[in-house]
This record gives C-alpha cells, structure tokens and sequence, in this order.
C-alpha cells in the first residue's frame, strides 16, 4: 500500500512523513485491499487561525468507497492523531457493513477520484487556472481565482455510480462532509443529501432525470 504525503503551501520534512506512515500503519489491518493512502498537509498562514492553522486530510483509495477524514489543530502531529482517529472509525464501519451485506448481490459503488489510466501515486494537487473553467478530467482538482478578488475557487469532476438514498448517506459518513452529491439508482434523479440538527438528514432532488447506464 502506497502513501503519499502532500504539502499545500508548506515544506513536509522527512521525519513527519515516516511519522505519518508509522501512523497509517494500522489502515492496512481495516483495508487489506487499499492501494493507496493520500496525506495532503495544510499550513494556514494567519495568525488569526493559529489554533487550526495545521490541517491534515487523509483519503483512502480502496475497491469499495473511497474513505476520508480531515482534522485540524495548532500543532500537525496532534491533527494527524484527530484525523487518523477519525479515519481508523470509519475504515471500521466499511469492514461492519461489509460483513452485514455480504450476500448482497450488488457490490458498493467504487468511486476512483483519479483521472483515466493513472499510476497510483500521481500528484492530484489543483491545476492553477486565470478564470473559473470546467475541469476536464476525472479527479483533476482545478483552482481559479474569482477576478481580482481573493476568492478562490476549486472544481474537480467525480465520476460517480448510481446508488440509493441508504448509500448515498453511508458514503457522506465516510468522507465526513456535510452534504453528499448523487445520482438516484430507482429515478435517475441528481440527489444531495445533507446534514440537518440532530440525527435527521434531508434529501434534495433535481427534477432532471439523466440516463441511467444499461446493466
């Protein structure tokens, strides 16, 4: 299993990324088929931020969903605790379900965030655009600033199996946001689902049906 550590606007010395794999050391027990590990190291320059100024997020490249956890705190090593606590969870719930669901006919969707035909531990850091333009390659993260304004915006292009509400809302756990964009596997319906207070969730739909691939 490969891991590859990747620094945005910040240096990642030797000895933090043998930390970060004597840390991921563990994935491999949860997800003996996972190919990779990406570790992307965040430094925020404001001081204002300073208690959340080092951001790690940590993703998962398996068969199944792609797994994900992110934490931040004023010191890298204490995020890179939070996130791979965060992390060795949910690895635990993949395993759970699969045991639940293994005679389930229909195996979970694989999402691969990597472009077409790339050799595992490419570098997926933003392509640096002059204005907003559609990405167009799968998992190819691309950033533009928003005119002369400090806004900066980042696109990338997922490719995405359809799935039901059930796994749409298992695969938002797994990546730990707040809303999960998909396509409805029963109305062919692009679908978010989302976070509301307390252990409700809410589903929006799209009335624009897309054609469903033939199995």
């Amino acid at each position: 299993m490969e891991i590859v550590v990747v620094g945005r606007h910040t240096e990642v010395p030797t000895r933090f990324r043998r930390h970060v794999e004597d840390k991921l050391s563990k994935v491999e027990q949860l997800a003996p088929f996972a190919q990779r590990i990406d570790v992307e190291v965040t430094h925020e320059p404001n001081p204002r931020q300073a208690e959340t100024a080092e951001r790690i997020e940590l993703t998962v490249r398996d068969r199944g969903p792609v797994v994900r956890a992110e934490a931040s705190a004023s010191d890298r090593y204490a995020a890179l605790d939070a996130a791979t606590t965060k992390l060795l969870e949910r690895l635990r719930r993949v395993r759970d379900r699969r045991k639940t669901h293994h005679n389930r006919k229909d195996p979970m969707p694989s999402l691969d965030l990597r472009p077409p035909g790339a050799a595992a531990g490419a570098d997926d850091r933003p392509e640096i655009q002059d204005h907003p333009v559609a990405p167009s390659e799968r998992g190819v993260a691309v950033e533009a600033q928003l005119g002369d304004s400090p806004v900066l915006i980042r696109q990338k292009v997922h490719e995405a199996a359809p799935m039901s509400v059930d796994d749409a809302l298992y695969e938002m756990e797994l990546v730990g946001h707040p809303f999960y964009l998909f396509i409805d596997a029963e109305t062919a319906q692009p679908c978010v689902v989302y976070r509301r207070r307390g252990w409700t969730y809410g589903v929006i739909r799209l009335d624009a049906p897309v054609a469903v691939p033939a199995h």
